[in-house]
């Protein structure tokens, strides 16, 4: 079985983020940069699958400036066998990006796409599902458990009902949430050996992918602060302050 999966460059999510001084962006000098949180449980998911099938070969596909390829290096340290990394320096939006998969997916022809439901920085929860659309693979999103055996994905998800648990047919694309793993650290010969594994660079110019933004960010600023909040001493008082300074009542 061949799986690939896709990885996300993005500021660490332990840093606090501020924009440019123009506001036209995210200001990213010297800040530590990861691999999204949901795409490393997607990496985690992979190898977990490997440890169970030894013939597995799981291919790490990232999207990005040539720093990505740190991202990639990660996930061979991890466990993948080879990464391929899709060099473009512009803020690629999903549509984008689902289409630069669907050109590898075509060249690869995974059994089993596995991706982070979402990244940290854009949020948007999309490329998943463009890119199901795309290939025409059956999806399932929010994964919170997944078990493949004869040809089919069990997956379980998370739905605002509860739990759903549905049966796909490879090859298919596996959307991961938190609850699915816990991802491992990668150990120190590893991390060595990652540098020894293959990786191929290609462009989304070289796939034949129109990148062209649709969407233009026209400024990036923090929230506005709130107010500190009060105390009151009893309900009456509560009741005061909400109609007659909230004015809510």
């Amino acid at each position: 079985m061949k799986v690939l999966v896709a990885v996300k460059r993005v500021v660490d999510y332990n840093v606090k983020v501020r924009p440019t001084a123009d506001g036209s962006g995210v200001d990213l000098n010297n800040v530590k940069m990861s691999i999204n949180p949901f795409c490393e449980i997607a990496v985690e998911e992979a190898v977990r699958l490997k440890e169970k099938d030894p013939t597995t070969e799981i291919v790490a596909v990232s999207i990005g400036p040539q720093q990505s390829q740190e991202q990639i290096r990660t996930s061979l340290a991890l466990g993948a066998d080879r990464g391929i990394l899709i060099k473009s320096d512009t803020d690629l939006e999903p549509l984008a990006i689902a289409k630069c998969l669907k050109a590898i997916c075509d060249q690869e022809n995974p059994d089993l796409i596995l991706m982070g439901k979402q990244s940290i920085d854009g949020d948007n929860n999309q490329t998943g599902q463009m890119l199901g659309a795309l290939t025409g693979y059956p999806q399932g999103t929010f994964a919170s458990e997944l078990s493949v055996e004869g040809g089919k994905a069990k997956v379980t998800r998370e739905v605002d009902g509860g739990l759903q648990t549905i049966s796909l047919t490879l090859p298919a694309i596996v959307t991961t949430d938190l609850r699915l793993n816990e991802p491992r650290y990668a150990s120190l010969p590893n991390i060595m050996k990652a540098k020894k594994k293959p990786m191929d660079t290609t462009s989304p110019e070289e796939l034949g992918i129109d990148t062209t933004p649709r969407v233009t960010t026209l400024k990036v600023e923090p929230p506005a602060e709130r107010a500190a909040g009060i105390k009151v001493s009893d309900v009456d008082d509560l009741l005061d302050k909400l109609k007659n300074e909230a004015k809510v009542i």
